[in-house]
């Protein structure tokens, strides 16, 4: 969650002397330690989980089996689908092991990748709303030259340079956390490996990891963010210089789908800042989590097949195929 990162206060551990004891594993407090609300939890997030699969893997499979839908903005959605499904399968599946086993303990290996894949994905979703943005951009204000700008080699570009951005940032993070050192406390009060809970834990200085956070978290969080906002305000100002209001409804309903997800993204993620703002170990901040971490990327396929006819004439023809076959 690099975006709520950069605006919260935190405090540096000083380096703690004397004996430090074997470090081998974390501890995930989760939500509940309840045990009669394990059940009605594993079912809600089985849920969720299933959900989210499906949706995603329809629109990726509706795509891919649609020569109409192989443009570029169709392109960018099948793989903020597979990224979406990457976020919620590197967190949720973990969870639901976790309360089944009534084991909360990670090991450091496996809270260190869990918390790496993490940050690659939640990084590929802020750069591929960012190419989303501009594709629609240069199709509203540019339309005489989309076909030649958003070209296909232009798309593949700008999707594999998000990948090695997001894994070289998020493999930087990751080790510089192997050069901490953990004492005492192991509780993460989440239901997940945040980058942010990990570094609180140490008792080393951690002084150069936030240097570093900041810093990147200024680079690859606020500035795509601030290119979302200014591809926006051209799209509006050309859509505004539209004659006719159907004009005017046409071309905003093309960017509809995804103002609704960069809104989802951000908002969750600032829902995030504000509720760690308040207290870092409150049932609230693990909650907003969920919401970003969890429905984000469940509602997004909805929000796109409720607001995209070509996506929902495929996926009508596909279910047809599936239950004529049958």
């Amino acid at each position: 969650m690099l975006f709520s990162h950069l605006f919260s206060n935190r405090k540096i551990n000083p380096i703690v002397p004397g004996n430090q004891t074997q470090f081998t594993e974390f501890i995930l407090l989760r939500f509940s330690e309840k045990p009669e609300q394990q059940g009605p939890l594993f079912g809600l997030f089985l849920g969720i989980y299933l959900v989210t699969v499906v949706g995603n893997l329809l629109i990726m499979l509706a795509i891919g089996s649609d020569s109409h839908l192989h443009t570029p903005m169709y392109f960018f959605l099948s793989n903020l689908s597979f990224v979406d499904l990457c976020v919620i399968s590197t967190t949720v599946p973990n969870m639901l092991m976790s309360i089944l086993t009534q084991n909360k303990t990670i090991s450091y290996a496996n809270c260190l990748v869990q918390m790496y894949f993490f940050m690659v994905f939640v990084g590929l979703d802020n750069f591929l709303l960012t190419a989303m943005a501009y594709d629609r951009f240069v199709a509203i204000c540019h339309p005489l030259r989309y076909t030649a700008i958003m070209n296909p080699r232009l798309c593949g570009l700008l999707v594999l340079l998000s990948w090695i951005i997001s894994f070289l940032n998020a493999l930087l993070h990751s080790l510089m956390v192997t050069r901490l050192s953990f004492c005492k406390d192991h509780e993460i009060p989440h239901f997940f490996c945040d980058f942010d809970e990990v570094l609180k834990l140490s008792c080393s200085d951690t002084l150069i990891n936030y240097i570093m956070l900041y810093i990147i978290a200024g680079l690859l969080g606020i500035l795509p963010f601030i290119g979302i906002l200014f591809s926006y305000i051209w799209i509006c100002s050309s859509i505004l210089k539209v004659p006719s209001t159907e004009g005017k409804y046409k071309a905003f309903s093309t960017c509809g789908s995804h103002i609704s997800v960069v809104s989802l993204f951000y908002g969750t993620e600032l829902g995030v800042y504000l509720s760690s703002s308040v207290t870092h170990r409150s049932w609230n901040s693990t909650v907003a989590s969920a919401m970003y971490v969890v429905i984000t990327p469940m509602l997004n396929p909805f929000i796109y097949t409720l607001r995209n006819k070509d996506i929902k004439n495929v996926l009508r023809k596909l279910i047809s195929r599936i239950t004529s076959s049958q």
